[in-house]
């Protein structure tokens, strides 16, 4: 069986059972043997905020060291998103194994008119590779309710109730007491259920429940929460219980965060060993798309999946607390929601721009746009997503707002604004052809309008199913080739697509699809981007603007696996950095901690002593001063030194580390990376380890560009060595020039790694044949920075790379 045919299974499943409770569930695990059993589960429930919390509590269990499992919904782009282990979407591989177990089951159960739902499967689906997995706990977000949903067939070792609104009414209950009692029916046998419900709703809870953990801003809650407020892009927030407190900064806006971040803090205590500093550090990594998420600040865009009046009040009370002047509100939502109360809980916009994203229950944008025809000054039916947001952002001021609000499947096709990715393929470049042209005699005009001819490319990327009908359409018209997934997602996620053609090819489909309905104006514009036509990036004033720069290695380390040691006084550090600088060195990239496999961190403190004196010394070298770091702290302190870029081989796992690159305005580096320092024993699969690792860095850099850093300024690092095989590693470096799909500066740091032992023998003092071999592969591939220990070698590589990619040029340097 292939990915997209077990995807296709699963879609096809039907989505409404005429059943109640959680048989069906149950005995489709009991099928697959029970892999429940002995699982320890976490579920929460409630009418907002549930898919926010559970994203807190399993961060917080990272950082405690635990292998965590996430089950949320519904999904953005990909089913996959629902199931993550350890923060990674399951496998496509798993899926498919998956399905095939599952099939002749399901199928049999259809015979009795009784097959389970889609939402039961992929619970079950959840459960099973949490199983396969071995975590070491499983957070289970609840669908709807509590008491009837898929999630309730696995008896939960803890559980909370978020938050209770009307809704659901023909399921849950004409009240919200009774909506509340349903949601109640999670608790556990042995355990308190967390809440932070209030009032008569706190009533109901206690009448199911009976002992509650109570989360709240007053005296008497067991654990009281304090709203700081806004501070920048960040929510500042104290937690207290009885034996401990917290101080910390959320990453997801709004005072009803805070409140969700003290129920996460409840549940995670209730499950182990958790550290105040676990829970600091948690909360503040956690991110949650579409959750009041700031995209841009000039103007100011923010994306909610708000899809309740309950929900509406929590956004318009956390944009309240900025500043600005005209409200450009992009709003679509499900035809069974209350969109007038929805309306009347956001803040009155001046300027209304209705949507109707791909989804069958959508609404239409002529009955949303008489909804607010009363209040708003203009009021646009403007028809997709794409459209719409791309409407209301040009027409939006510097010190304007937009706010994308009324459904999660609005907030999805907005988001793809930000990160959606064109992946090239190699092929010949337009010089090459242009030479080719001119070598046969054509006339200069004729090379001009033929060149394009001449160059074939390849772009993968994922849109939605009726773009990629008109894509494909269209491009073979003119005489392109379009190849589409065989997942036949209805409208309820991205699919992939392969595009070929020549640069004119591509060229003239852009320019057809503007005009064009469904954000294909959009998807022409990012085309013409991906390809460079008529489009060039900014690149700053920087050493790789103008071909691949050296980053010379300088570790004041005594235990780094290749020179450990060796430069760790003060007078060998800038003798060395001197002489990497003499023989081509760009940038000089100092590190005082290893990140080798079984290396010991190293105290904040400590690291600061090592690194700080060798950047002032080096602050008026010729070369750019970087600093290899994963602690904001020790950042801050070299950026004071003198330093010029911060290198992150963690990501960003450190919550502050984005911010002080913004403060700073410096560039950084953000490496993909499973386990900093490295962990030999790690087990990461990958179905494809280039997607796969562009996939996880999208999020990474976007995190960093919301924090105010332009992408000129995120380096993005692969990662070779870091929870990768040798031949993953090796897969990265040739196909490094695909981390274009995310138009950032691209650095490769291969430097003596183990996965030379695959064609070099020697060990890592002997591999500098190999590390060569491989700087003149990245500089071909488009690499803009290489890190090596051996800058002359190296630079001779890379010098040798450029020459011939384009002597001319490289002869006018």
């Amino acid at each position: 069986m292939e990915y997209h045919e077990a995807a296709n299974f699963l879609f096809d499943l039907r989505r409404y059972s005429p059943r109640t409770g959680v048989e069906s569930t149950r005995r489709l695990l009991d099928y697959l043997d029970a892999p429940d059993d002995g699982l320890r589960v976490v579920q929460i429930a409630g009418s907002n905020g549930k898919g926010s919390t559970a994203r807190m509590v399993e961060r917080i269990l990272r950082e405690a060291g635990y292998d965590v499992g996430l089950y949320t919904s519904p999904h953005l782009d990909d089913i996959r998103e629902r199931v993550r282990i350890d923060g990674r979407k399951v496998p496509k591989a798993a899926v498919t194994e998956f399905v095939e177990e599952v099939e002749p089951y399901v199928t049999d159960e259809a015979a009795e008119g009784q097959s389970p739902t889609f939402f039961e499967t992929t619970t079950a689906l959840a459960v099973w590779a949490f199983a396969r997995a071995d975590v070491d706990i499983a957070v289970l977000e609840v669908g709807i309710g509590g008491k009837h949903d898929a999630t309730s067939a696995v008896d939960a070792e803890a559980a909370a109730v978020t938050s209770v609104t009307l809704e659901h009414a023909d399921i849950l209950g004409d009240t919200v007491e009774e909506i509340a009692r349903d949601k109640a029916a999670v608790v556990p046998e042995d355990k308190p259920l967390v809440t932070a419900t209030t009032g008569g709703v706190l009533a109901a809870v206690k009448d199911v429940a009976g002992d509650v953990v109570r989360v709240g801003e007053d005296d008497d809650a067991d654990v009281r929460v304090t709203d700081r407020g806004r501070e920048d892009i960040e929510q500042a927030v104290d937690l207290s219980a009885a034996d401990w407190s917290a101080r910390t900064h959320l990453a997801l806006l709004g005072s009803y965060q805070a409140r969700n971040a003290g129920v996460a803090a409840a549940l995670a205590r209730q499950l182990g060993s958790v550290a105040v500093e676990d829970i600091e550090r948690g909360l503040r990594n956690a991110s949650w798309p579409g959750r009041f998420e700031v995209m841009e600040q000039a103007p100011l865009v923010v994306l909610d999946g708000a899809h309740n009046p309950g929900s509406c009040e929590g956004v318009s009370e956390t944009l309240g607390t900025f500043d600005y002047d005209d409200l450009h509100l992009v709003f679509g939502a499900m035809c069974d929601k209350d969109h007038a109360g929805m309306a009347d809980a956001l803040p009155t916009a001046d300027h209304v721009y209705t949507c109707r994203p791909d989804f069958e229950r959508a609404e239409s944008i002529d009955a949303l746009a008489a909804v607010f025809e009363d209040d708003a000054e203009t009021v646009d039916a403007v028809g997709s997503v794409t459209h719409a947001v791309e409407t209301a952002v040009e027409n939006a001021g510097e010190d304007d707002a937009v706010l994308v609000c009324g459904s999660l499947f609005v907030v999805a096709e907005a988001r793809r604004r930000w990160t959606r990715e064109y992946v090239p393929k190699r092929v010949p470049d337009i010089d090459t052809a242009a030479d080719v042209l001119e070598g046969a005699n054509v006339t200069e005009g004729g090379v001009y309008r033929m060149r394009g001819k001449g160059v074939h490319r390849v772009l993968a990327t994922r849109v939605r199913p009726k773009q990629a009908a008109y894509l494909k359409q269209e491009l073979l018209s003119l005489g392109g080739e379009c190849a589409t997934s065989g997942v036949d997602a209805q409208d309820r996620e991205l699919v992939d697509v392969v595009l070929m053609g020549t640069l004119s090819q591509f060229k003239r489909l852009s320019e057809k699809l503007q005009g064009q309905p469904d954000g294909l104006p959009a998807v022409g514009t990012e085309i013409r981007e991906a390809l460079g036509i008529q489009y060039r990036p900014e690149t700053g004033d920087y050493p790789w603007a103008d071909g691949t720069a050296i980053m010379g290695i300088l570790n004041v380390t005594p235990d780094s696996f290749h020179d450990g040691g060796r430069y760790d006084t003060l007078d060998d550090a800038v003798e060395r950095a001197e002489r990497m600088v003499e023989n081509g060195a760009d940038i000089i990239d100092v590190g005082g901690e290893s990140t080798r496999p079984g290396a010991d961190p190293v105290p904040i403190e400590e690291e600061i002593d090592r690194v700080v004196p060798v950047v002032e010394a080096l602050a008026e070298t010729d070369a750019l001063v970087s600093v290899d770091t994963r602690k904001a702290d020790v950042a801050r302190a070299a950026l004071d030194a003198g330093a010029d870029i911060l290198n992150d081989v963690s990501g960003l796992e450190d919550p502050e580390m984005r911010l002080v690159a913004a403060d700073y305005d410096v560039p950084v580096v953000v490496m993909h990376s499973i386990e900093t320092p490295v962990d030999p024993g790690a087990d990461v699969e990958y179905d494809d380890v280039v997607a796969d690792t562009i996939d996880s860095l999208t999020e990474r850099v976007l995190l960093a560009e919301k924090a105010g850093l332009d992408r000129s300024q995120i380096i993005v690092d692969p990662g070779l060595g870091f929870g990768k095989s040798a031949a993953e590693n090796f897969e990265l470096l040739g196909r490094v020039d695909e981390f274009r799909a995310l138009g950032c500066p691209i650095l490769v740091g291969h430097s003596h790694k183990s996965m030379f032992g695959l064609v070099d023998d020697g060990g890592p003092d002997e591999r500098l044949a190999s590390t060569v071999a491989g700087s003149a592969i990245a500089a071909e591939r488009g690499a803009d920075i290489v890190r090596v220990h051996d800058v002359a070698e190296n630079a001779a590589a890379v010098r040798t790379a450029e020459a011939a990619a384009d002597p001319e040029r490289f002869a006018k340097k």
